[in-house]
């Protein structure tokens, strides 16, 4: 175990909307340890995002609405702080960033690069506008862009989506945060473009020692870069433990359907991947039960009569799974 530097304790953040309350997160909990990578896996609409964003208050009040939990960075509950308060700003940005989903829309259009790495860099560090300017291009240099000075004045049309998304880890890097959450940091991202984000990432964790939080719907895109893996559905965690425990001894069905999803290398061309059947549920009428009860192949009269199971330890004290059966497959 390394040093702890963030937790989160039963959160809970729920939208209240004409159709009811929509429970996106509904009591999730995970830490993360200095220097560490550890990724949150699941469908698009499984809360993923709304975790995070939860965590330092950036999402929409109203409708949403964080309902509980604690989130304890270096010791500090987030969640007593005000949105607005100075406090929650300070731990923006320096303390926590974002890489925010879709390289194409998340930096301003009608500023430059330049401008948008300077603004951020002044709102946490007391500097002058050409130290902010150097302090910049040396993050841009930092993330492997070429000519930085030139970069600096480019609009973000101007650049490729690898290069955008380069520029929102500069950002990171510009803060020194020390922890980096990145939201579906490959989307829109071609394949070859996909590894090189990743690489940089696992490369900015090294030298710069700080930790990283992956949000994505790929698991196979993850297992070669975090140590430790948190699989969500339907606004809960049901599964979590180690990267090779994971992969080779998943316990709970959704976690072996999202396995079976990604191609595999000794695979033939004749082989079809197998997908979850179903859909995901509605979080506005969630059931008592299991929430993949409808999709899970493995169902039997105890998920159908019971409440929704709590997590529980199997395969060593760091493999956690809320399931009513013991299923245990190797694909070693």
């Amino acid at each position: 175990m390394g040093e702890r530097l963030l937790e989160v304790k039963n959160l809970r953040t729920s939208f209240f909307t004409v159709a009811g309350e929509v429970k996106a997160v509904n009591g999730i909990s995970y830490y993360l340890d200095k220097q560490e990578i550890i990724a949150i896996v699941g469908e698009s609409g499984c809360g993923k995002s709304v975790s995070q964003k939860s965590m330092v208050q950036l999402i929409q009040m109203p409708p949403g609405k964080i309902l509980g939990g604690e989130v304890l960075f270096e010791g500090k509950n987030l969640l007593d702080y005000a949105p607005t308060s100075k406090e929650i700003q300070s731990v923006r940005g320096a303390g926590i960033s974002f890489i925010f989903q879709e390289p194409m829309t998340a930096l301003n259009p009608v500023y430059t690069v330049g401008n948008q790495l300077v603004e951020v860099i002044r709102n946490h560090k007391k500097c002058s506008k050409a130290e902010a300017w150097k302090i910049g291009v040396q993050a841009l240099r930092d993330v492997a862009i070429p000519d930085p000075e030139k970069r600096m004045r480019n609009y973000p049309f101007e650049l490729s989506g690898g290069m955008r998304q380069r520029i929102l880890i500069a950002i990171c890097v510009a803060c020194n945060s020390k922890v980096i959450i990145a939201d579906e940091p490959t989307t829109a991202l071609d394949v070859t473009i996909q590894a090189q984000v990743m690489e940089l990432l696992q490369q900015i964790v090294e030298r710069k020692k700080t930790s990283l939080v992956i949000v994505t719907h790929n698991l196979g895109l993850v297992t070669r870069y975090a140590q430790r893996i948190y699989v969500m559905y339907a606004g809960r965690i049901i599964e979590s433990g180690t990267t090779e425990e994971l992969i080779t001894k998943p316990r709970h069905p959704y976690t072996k359907g999202l396995l079976n999803s990604v191609p595999k290398l000794d695979q033939t061309g004749s082989e079809k991947l197998i997908p979850i059947d179903g859909t995901p549920p509605s979080l506005v009428n969630l059931p008592d039960q299991c929430a993949f009860l409808p999709r899970c192949p493995y169902a039997c009269d105890k998920c159908r009569n019971s409440m929704f199971p709590e997590l529980r330890s199997v395969e060593g004290e760091n493999h956690f799974v809320a399931c009513h059966r013991d299923i245990v497959e190797d694909r070693t």
